[in-house]
């Protein structure tokens, strides 16, 4: 696995992570004479940190598994290797320079190794011998094409850094207003520590939701910024393409020859 699986591995990992931490921290600043964390079953502490939180520990918890399950997806299919398999660029290249392909033979060439990358290759190639302007059009619309897919889901991490913390400040505000509510029930105005408490536990919702936001926002910029790269290097080697098969390449070559057999 590369360095980009193994970043976005950690990134996965951290998003569950930050939400038991967040969720223990939350949990023992609001209960008092809570015993050590070290004698405490962790599965019992984090069922009942999600049932202190409330029902919109729910959704939040499903958005945090949502985002471990995209992050190990797009870990996957935006590899370097996968998207822009070097060894079959460069063989591809060298022998189109060298004249060892036709045009059928490209395609074939393209139509065996799949990959976005090589689908851009694909579309150029149809338009063997034309203008370079038909050829560049050509690697235009099919890298629009590869670019959506490339940029696939990168707006449901975006969604997720945006609706996990509104659902944890929902969860706070409810939370709250129960805590309230209850202690007016009770006529316990003189006893703080128990509104304290109903604090403490409304903030989990909070805490929560900004410990699944975090790693998804990070997730976004990184996958952002990894296919922006890809899209560059994508349009360089199209501009290769270009280069090579296009009618503007052929005449002065086809000139050159002329004017050796005349002379």
């Amino acid at each position: 696995m590369d360095r980009l699986s193994l970043v976005a591995t950690w990134s996965a990992r951290c998003a569950t992570s930050c939400v038991v931490l967040a969720l223990t921290t939350a949990s023992v600043s609001a209960q008092d004479g809570v015993a050590s964390a070290s004698t405490a079953n962790p599965t019992k502490r984090l069922i009942q940190m999600l049932q202190d939180g409330g029902p919109l520990m729910i959704p939040i918890a499903a958005c945090s598994f949502i985002l471990c399950v995209f992050i190990f997806e797009r870990a996957i299919s935006l590899r370097r290797r996968r998207v822009i398999p070097r060894p079959f660029v460069k063989r591809f290249l060298s022998q189109l320079r060298e004249g060892q392909l036709d045009r059928e033979q490209a395609l074939q060439l393209c139509t065996e190794n799949r990959s976005p990358v090589v689908d851009v290759f694909a579309n150029a190639v149809k338009k063997w011998g034309r203008p370079a302007v038909e050829v560049e059009q050509a690697i235009i619309d099919e890298g629009e094409r590869v670019t959506n897919q490339l940029r696939r889901y990168l707006r449901l991490f975006n969604g997720i850094a945006t609706i996990s913390p509104l659902l944890g400040l929902l969860g706070t505000v409810l939370g709250m207003i129960g805590a309230f509510n209850a202690i007016v029930q009770a006529g316990a105005m003189g006893r703080p520590e128990l509104l304290a408490a109903g604090i403490g536990q409304a903030l989990l919702t909070t805490a929560a939701g900004l410990s699944v936001a975090i790693p998804a926002l990070i997730a976004y910029l990184f996958f952002g910024s990894r296919v922006d790269r890809l899209i560059i290097e994508i349009d360089a080697l199209g501009q290769q393409i270009v280069d090579v098969i296009a009618a503007d390449h052929f005449e002065p070559a086809a000139t050159s020859e002329q004017r050796k057999k005349a002379a």
